[in-house]
Formats: C-alpha cells, sequence, structure tokens
C-alpha cells in the first residue's frame, strides 16, 4: 500500500480555499466542460507533477506544456472520470494505479472557451508513461517539484505586450507557462514549496505571442 501523504492531504484541504484570480473566474452561463488531472507522484528526488507537452499541430495551445485532461463527454461519469480518462489516452497512464484525492475550484479559460475541473491525484502505483495519442502529444515528463520550485528556474510572461503579467518555469526542456504556470504557481504556495523568487536577476522574462514565447530584453 502506499497511501496519500499527509502533506498531498493537507494540499487538498487547502485548495478548496484556493483564490482565483478574477480572468480565470468562470462566466456565470457558458463555457465548454473539461478536466485534467494534477498528478501527483514520488519520484528519486521527491515529489513531482506528470506534465506533457502539447503537438505543435494542434489548433489550441500547440506546443505548450499542461496537465493531461481534456473535454469531460457525455460519457463521463464526472470530472474525475474525465481526467483520468484522457490521462490514459494521452500518456498510457494505468488509472487504477491513481488515487483521487480531491478538486480545486473550477478555473476559466477565455483563448479556449474551457471551464476546467483541476483534478488532484495520488500516484499510488506508477505506471510507465509515453505520448500515446501522437497526434495530441509530443512528451511526458515527471516534473520534480524541487525543479519547479527553484528561482533559477522560474520566469514571467507579459500577455499581449499589455500590463497582465503571470507565472512561468523552464523546466526539462519547456516552458511552462498560462493556465498550467498559473496553477502550478498557486499548488507551489498552497504547498509551502515556494521560494522567493522574484529578485532583480534571478527572474527572466518573456511575452506570450500567436507563435508561443518570446524573450524580452
Amino acid at each position: 500500500m502506499n497511501p496519500p501523504p499527509q502533506w498531498l492531504a493537507a494540499l487538498a484541504d487547502a485548495a478548496t480555499t484556493m483564490t482565483v484570480p478574477p480572468p480565470m473566474r468562470p462566466p456565470r452561463n457558458g463555457g465548454r466542460e473539461s478536466a485534467v488531472l494534477v498528478l501527483f507522484g514520488e519520484g528519486a528526488r521527491g515529489p513531482d507533477l506528470l506534465l506533457i507537452q502539447r503537438g505543435d499541430g494542434l489548433r489550441r495551445h500547440s506546443g505548450q506544456p499542461a496537465f493531461p485532461g481534456g473535454r469531460i463527454e457525455p460519457s463521463d461519469a464526472s470530472p474525475e472520470a474525465a481526467a483520468l480518462r484522457e490521462a490514459e489516452e494521452e500518456t498510457g497512464l494505468v488509472p487504477a494505479g491513481v488515487d483521487v484525492v480531491g478538486r480545486l475550484p473550477e478555473l476559466y479559460l477565455s483563448f479556449s472557451d474551457f471551464r476546467v475541473a483541476p483534478v488532484l491525484g495520488w500516484w499510488r502505483e506508477p505506471s510507465e508513461v509515453r505520448p500515446t495519442d501522437l497526434d495530441e502529444v509530443a512528451a511526458v515528463s515527471r516534473v520534480p517539484i524541487a525543479d519547479l520550485a527553484d528561482p533559477a528556474n522560474r520566469i514571467m510572461v507579459r500577455y499581449g505586450g499589455g500590463p497582465h503579467w503571470g507565472p512561468g518555469f523552464r523546466v526539462e526542456g519547456m516552458l511552462v507557462w498560462g493556465f498550467t504556470g498559473a496553477v502550478i504557481d498557486s499548488l507551489l504556495g498552497l504547498g509551502g514549496w515556494e521560494l522567493p523568487w522574484r529578485d532583480e536577476g534571478l527572474t527572466d522574462v518573456f511575452e506570450a505571442t500567436p507563435h508561443g514565447l518570446r524573450p524580452v530584453g
């Protein structure tokens, strides 16, 4: 047996009261329902998160790192079932080895009009993962929390050349930003992992463009 650790149970409790930034608050009506799996495991370097990198040919979010997930289908019994199904389809993950421990507040992706239910999971019995839906997934990684928390790996992303900024991460050869970066940033704070990182000289700045990120300065 490998039950969820106490730190994850505490994180799941704290996540229920997570503050949702105004741009990510779902509208009163509308939006397509979807779910993602925020899967924590225990790797050689401590806790880690499962991330995928989207394929470059997708119409939305092409090339971006993300949590496994997608649209909730009529056949899905719940957001949890949808998140596990999508993770299995995209990475080959074995759902029977995952314990669902909670859910973050519903979030909204205005760019694609998705209402997203982030499902928290514990990888009780890790299975081999790899890109199994090659049309949608280019890579699969287990990213150590220690790397995500490392100030040297933190970046800031400016959106649309305007006043709006968001957090990002440079890990496993990926630039993690946008929705996924914002969720990870919140999880680091809720889990007590966040380290000071906004000091001058520690943070690289990028600008979001229709073709991805470009360095600023």
